[in-house]
C-alpha cells in the first residue's frame, strides 16, 4: 500500500483479475480469462494479412490468427492492398458484436501468427501504480468482487456532496444523471458547483472502471449557466485520457463527451444480455468461493462444492488445480448460482 491507493491480484484457475483503489474507492477492473484468445487483448502485438480492403469504411479487415479478422482503419490517402503483410498491436478489444480494432506498426513476415501476448494484469497493475505491492490471498479476492459488484451497479449515492448518480449504457451512448438534494444553509449556486464537480468525478472514475467509452452524454445539476466551469471541471477529471474530445455545455445543461474504445466492457465479460451471469461467470465464481474458503479454513481435510451440472463441469477441472483439498460436485436439486461449499 501507497499512501491513498492501492492494488489487488486475484490469481483464481481459470480467470485471473486486478482491482486498483484510490482514496477509498475502485477506479479499474482488469480481467483475462484463460480462454480468451491471446491475439485479440488489449496491446498484442502480431503478424496480419489484409484480408479486405473496405474504402467506405476507411479500413481494412486483417487476419491474426485469431477466430475472425480485426479491424485496421486508415488515413484516407494511406493505401493497402488485400494480401499485404503487417504488423500490429490491438488498441480496442471486442464489443457489442464489433471485432478487436488494430494500429499499424510496420511491415510484416510470414504467417498471421502472435509475436509479443497483451501485458499480464500484473503488468497492468504495475503501470497503474508503480513501485505499489499487490495484495493478494483473501484480501484480493473480497476486493475483486467489491470491484465487480460496483462496476455492475446503475445507481450510486455520495452521501457528502448529496447527489445520487444514475450511469447506465445504450446502444448510442453512455447516459449519466446527476441528481441533487439541496443542502439545508448551503448557498444554492455553492451547493450546485460541488455537486457537479463531485459528479464529474464519480462519473469519470465508474465509466473506466467499467470500460465504458464512446459518446459520453451528462446531465449536469443546473442549465449550463457555469458551462465554462463545467467544462473545465470535466477536462480535469477525464485528464487520464489524452484522446477525449468534450463539446460546449449545452444550454440545458448538457454536457457531451467523446471517449475512445480501449477494453471489452465488464458487463459483457461476465453477464448474457439479459443481464444474468454466463455459465462460465458462474462456474468460475464458485471456484473463486472455493479457494477462498480454503484459504480461511486450514483444517478440514477437503472442501467440496457442491453445485449445479451445468456449472461442475467447467468448475471441476478448474477446482481441480487448487489441490486435493478442494473438489466439486454437481448435483441437480442444486439451482444454478446456488451453489454451497460443504466439508468432505
Amino acid at each position: 500500500m501507497s499512501g491513498d491507493l492501492e492494488v489487488f491480484l486475484d490469481e483464481t484457475p481459470g480467470e485471473t483479475r486486478g482491482a486498483v483503489m484510490r482514496d477509498g474507492r475502485y477506479t479499474h477492473l482488469l480481467i483475462h480469462r484463460e480462454g480468451d484468445c491471446p491475439q485479440t487483448r488489449l496491446g498484442a502485438r502480431s503478424v496480419g494479412r489484409v484480408t479486405e480492403v473496405n474504402p467506405a469504411l476507411r479500413g481494412a479487415f486483417v487476419d491474426i490468427g485469431a477466430d475472425s479478422p480485426v479491424f485496421l482503419p486508415f488515413p484516407r490517402n494511406d493505401r493497402l492492398t488485400q494480401g499485404q503483410r503487417l504488423e500490429v498491436v490491438v488498441t480496442a478489444e471486442s464489443r457489442g458484436g464489433k471485432g478487436a480494432a488494430v494500429r499499424r506498426l510496420g511491415p510484416g513476415e510470414g504467417a498471421p501468427r502472435l509475436l509479443e501476448p497483451a501485458p499480464s494484469i500484473a503488468l497492468q497493475l504495475q503501470s497503474f501504480a508503480p513501485g505499489v505491492e499487490s495484495v493478494t490471498g483473501i484480501e484480493a479476492i473480497d476486493a475483486v468482487l467489491e470491484a465487480e459488484d460496483e462496476a455492475l451497479s446503475r445507481a450510486h449515492a455520495f452521501a457528502s456532496a448529496g447527489i445520487d448518480l444514475s450511469i447506465e449504457r445504450t446502444r448510442a451512448l453512455v447516459a449519466v444523471d446527476i441528481d441533487y438534494a439541496p443542502t439545508a444553509g448551503r448557498d444554492p449556486k455553492q451547493g450546485r458547483a460541488i455537486a457537479n464537480r463531485e459528479g464529474l468525478r464519480q462519473a469519470a472514475r465508474l465509466i473506466e472502471l467499467r470500460n465504458w467509452a464512446g459518446l459520453v452524454v451528462i446531465d449536469l445539476v443546473g442549465d449550463g449557466q457555469d458551462g465554462e466551469a463545467q467544462l473545465k471541471a470535466a477536462r480535469a477529471v477525464f485528464a487520464h485520457e489524452p484522446q477525449a474530445v468534450f463539446a460546449p455545455v449545452s444550454r440545458f445543461g448538457l454536457l457531451q463527451i467523446a471517449l475512445p474504445w480501449r477494453r471489452t466492457p465488464i458487463e459483457e465479460r461476465l453477464l448474457v444480455p439479459d443481464g444474468r451471469p454466463t455459465v462460465q461467470t458462474r462456474a468460475i465464481a464458485l471456484v473463486r468461493r472455493l479457494r477462498r474458503q480454503m484459504l480461511a479454513d486450514t483444517a478440514s481435510p477437503r472442501l467440496l462444492m457442491r453445485c449445479a451440472p451445468e456449472e461442475a463441469a467447467i468448475a471441476g477441472p478448474l477446482a481441480a488445480r487448487l489441490g486435493p483439498r478442494a473438489g466439486v460436485l454437481g448435483d441437480a436439486a442444486v439451482a444454478a448460482g446456488r451453489g454451497h461449499i460443504e466439508e468432505n
